[in-house]
């Protein structure tokens, strides 16, 4: 396995009392060393990211809109609720490079899995917007870097946070080269994913939503997982595996009101490796997104790099 991370990341700081803290990092890392996780994988950095890196996803309005602010000193962004500081462009670049860097190693074939430690998340960054804690959304600039530039025709994004990836979901909305799935707490933050939404145009049919109530746990979320997504990618037959791997769907979460406890994370893992042997030669990399209880978020990102290893 693949770990892809860079202190950059922890320098991004909305604030003293802020949930997305930069202990989230630290809470990841040390947990992993004490498991004997990061000696079992081998590390790379970030890929250094050029202003076409991020169109690929993201509108150039935006871009100059955030670097602006950031660089400007601004406390947040003003398309919004991301606080922000004077090095959280250099961070949301970071976090955007160790997804490049890990989807190029994986798809070259230098190993089949990979976990990307990295902050700010990016699920809830749109094209034009960023918002819900996010600046760039990393997995969507590594989907579609991965579709335009590396030759995978279809793309399989799995977003198990507690809160709907709703960048995610509108940057792919209309296309049927990438499949969005969704497991997440409704009614929440933001406010989008319900069943109803399964994409437009070319992209019909390739959101898949599954809100459920809080109180959730294993037994609701696996239903979404076994009887509708392993019977959809059956037929989308995905080339290249993405995680949104958000911990805050953990029970106990500040955020969240899931039950999902650390060995349902593993079991998680080990369903969608399974999918990606079938039809993406195994591949599968993972993306750090929501996760505030920093105890927990440590042990269930431990329990699910074990089994990416």
């Amino acid at each position: 396995m693949l770990l892809a991370t860079d202190l950059t990341c922890k320098n991004h700081n909305p604030g003293q009392g802020h949930p997305e803290q930069p202990a989230r990092y630290a809470a990841v890392y040390t947990a992993l060393e004490k498991a004997g996780l990061l000696e079992k994988a081998v590390r790379i950095g970030p890929k250094p990211l050029t202003t076409e890196d991020l169109r690929l996803v993201h509108d150039p309005y935006y871009l100059e809109l955030a670097e602006r602010e950031i660089r400007g000193g601004y406390d947040h962004l003003s398309t919004g609720d991301t606080n922000i500081c004077l090095d959280s462009w250099d961070a949301a670049k970071s976090a955007a490079g160790c997804a490049i860097a890990a989807t190029e190693a994986v798809v070259k074939g230098e190993d089949r899995t990979a976990f990307c430690l990295v902050r700010p998340p990016g699920h809830h960054a749109g094209a034009r917007v960023g918002m819900g804690f996010c600046v760039l959304n990393n997995v969507a600039i590594a989907a579609r870097h991965a579709r335009e530039r590396l030759g995978i025709a279809r793309v399989l994004i799995v977003d198990w946070d507690v809160h709907h990836g709703n960048g995610t979901q509108d940057i792919f909305y209309q296309d049927g080269s990438v499949f969005f799935f969704s497991t997440h707490q409704s009614p929440w933050y933001p406010g989008t994913g319900s069943a109803r939404e399964t994409g437009e145009g070319p992209g019909k049919g390739t959101t898949l939503n599954c809100p459920l109530p809080a109180g959730s746990g294993r037994a609701e979320v696996f239903e979404c997982f076994e009887k509708k997504l392993v019977p959809a990618m059956g037929t989308f037959k995905p080339e290249l595996v993405f995680i949104s791997a958000g911990f805050d769907s953990r029970e106990g979460d500040p955020l969240g009101q899931f039950r999902l406890k650390d060995g349902d994370f593993a079991d998680l893992t080990r369903l969608l490796r399974s999918m990606a042997e079938r039809t993406a030669a195994g591949r599968v990399i993972s993306v750090l997104e929501g996760g505030y209880h920093l105890d927990g978020l440590g042990k269930a990102a431990a329990t699910h790099v074990a089994e990416l290893l």
